[in-house]
């Protein structure tokens, strides 16, 4: 997996940076980073904090967490059921 060359605080920053009405063109050429990057950030973490954009990245894990307990969980209940459904 790839490194991230910047942090979550950065990335918010330079969002920021346009929302205030510094030009797309300077801040990106400024970052390093291309157009279709900057419109990548923005349209994930537009009007959002930094402690909000970390909490969501929080509760995504948990998520997934949670996802996968139930799958485990459904397939022993499937595994208990089919055993004892058979007539020994």
């Amino acid at each position: 997996m790839r490194k991230k060359r910047f942090s979550v605080e950065q990335m918010i920053g330079i969002l920021k940076q346009a929302e205030v009405g510094v030009p797309v063109a300077v801040v990106i050429r400024k970052a390093g980073i291309s157009e279709q990057t900057f419109y990548r950030w923005k349209a994930k973490y537009a009007g959002l904090e930094v402690d909000q954009v970390r909490q969501m990245a929080q509760l995504q894990e948990e998520n997934l967490r949670l996802k996968q307990l139930v799958a485990e969980l459904t397939l022993d209940k499937a595994m208990l059921q089919d055993v004892l459904s058979k007539k020994w």
